[in-house]
């Protein structure tokens, strides 16, 4: 976005009208999400009256049904929840970063590299401890993507629209090699590799839940510290100069946060798709474009994308339990496209 272009949005009152409603649609969307885990802790392959899920909840001792409750459902609704939030968020920065709507986990290669990481070490250690480590090595190929996303993109500093073609081009290059890896592996590490690159959170465990929940902890609370100056980069470098900040290391700590965020989701979920391009636009048309708004709405639209996409693939083919990733990927790939087609009709204009 340009200044003039800014200073136009403000003085239409948009951006005063979203921040006036923020309030308003984020406790809407907090009760929407409350309400949709309570939904979906009702319904699965044994749908349970909302009635006995409370008393499962207060007195799971009293519970025929708490180990259903506690130990199957709760930590994969949690799991989706936090999942969804994180994706969204680092979204959201990359889209801030390079100033580009096309932008997410996926186009710059966080994703992919997270993805070659953890299919690698499945095809090389076998399922047994791939299960236990997978975590690690998965946000490991995401931090050395990212990493080697800013040395092929430096020059003389970075450049958004540089970094977001390097990424391009390192993504569909690491995709290759994963493709590979899977073809000349055995079948049962292929089809391991498979599910979870389409991104899955069945067995979703609590250990999995600790495990991603101290990630969005810290690196949430983090990148809000960094929204006055994400608000002054979008209006172009030049300015935010002027405005004394520190182009560079806002980049780099923003992000840090976002593959933090984006190899941890990775991680414990696998390959989900689209969900950190779709989340912040939709946020983005709720609350507007500030940053400190934008941050929590798109946290709370990714955690409904992702639990709504589980909840379809528990109950919508039963008995088949389906990937999540299939349900975004069916929404995400239309959306990819017309934001394409946006893009190009704004350059024309």
């Amino acid at each position: 976005m340009t200044h003039s272009a800014s200073l136009k949005q403000q003085g239409d009152g948009t951006v005063d009208t979203r921040a006036t409603r923020y309030p308003g649609i984020a406790a809407l969307l907090v009760l929407v999400l409350l309400a949709s885990m309570g939904l979906s802790l009702s319904l699965g392959s044994f749908p349970t009256p909302f009635g006995r899920v409370l008393d499962a909840l207060v007195e799971p001792r009293a519970s025929d049904i708490a180990f259903i409750i506690w130990e199957l459902r709760l930590p994969r609704i949690l799991l989706a929840v936090l999942v969804g939030a994180a994706l969204a968020v680092a979204g959201a920065i990359l889209q801030g970063i390079v100033r580009n709507p096309l932008a997410s986990p996926d186009v710059i290669g966080i994703t992919s590299g997270a993805a070659l990481a953890a299919v690698a070490f499945m095809a090389s250690f076998g399922a047994g401890l791939s299960l236990h480590w997978l975590p690690a090595s998965a946000l490991l190929g995401a931090l050395l993507s990212a990493l080697l996303v800013f040395l092929l993109a430096w020059q003389r500093g970075i450049a958004p629209s540089r970094m977001v073609l390097v990424g391009i081009g390192l993504s569909a290059a690491m995709g290759a090699v994963t493709t590979l890896l899977i073809v000349v592996s055995d079948d049962a590490a292929a089809m391991t590799a498979y599910v979870w690159l389409t991104g899955s959170l069945y067995a979703a465990q609590w250990q999995d839940v600790l495990g991603m929940l101290p990630w969005l902890l810290v690196a949430l609370p983090l990148c809000l510290t960094r929204a006055r100056h994400m608000d002054a980069m979008a209006l172009g470098d030049h300015v935010a100069l002027g405005l004394g900040v520190n182009i560079l290391r806002s980049r780099l700590l923003l992000m840090a946060c976002s593959v933090a965020l984006a190899g941890a989701a990775v991680a414990f979920a696998g390959g989900l798709s689209f969900v950190g391009l779709i989340a912040p636009h939709i946020a983005a048309r709720l609350v507007g474009r500030g940053f400190a708004r934008l941050v929590p709405a798109a946290a709370l639209v990714g955690a409904l994308i992702v639990l709504y996409a589980d909840l379809l693939g528990r109950v919508a083919f039963l008995p088949e339990d389906l990937p999540a990733g299939i349900f975004v990927s069916g929404v995400g790939a239309p959306f990819f496209v017309y934001l394409l087609y946006r893009s190009r009709d704004v350059a024309r204009g």
